[in-house]
């Protein structure tokens, strides 16, 4: 069986095993962990509703450009 490595940190340049970690800085850094992905998350998110938002715009201006031509149409019958 392998051994197993342990999990090593860098913080400010400086690399840290778990072992060297107090129970403290073991939650913090989880709650970083857990921030960083929720961070990711929302970003992603974000990027979701801002090509939903183009897209919307793109359909809106699409329907008034067709509008305003079946009424130059109309205007001239």
């Amino acid at each position: 069986m392998a051994e197993k490595k342990p999990n090593v940190i860098t913080i400010n340049g400086t690399d840290y095993t778990e072992d060297q970690l107090t129970d403290q800085q073991r939650v913090l850094i989880n709650h970083i962990a857990d921030l960083d992905r929720k961070i990711r998350s929302a970003q992603f998110s974000l990027d979701q509703l801002t090509v939903g938002r183009e897209a919307f715009v793109n359909m809106l201006a699409a329907s008034l450009a067709t509008a305003d031509s079946v009424e130059q149409v109309e205007a001239v019958n």
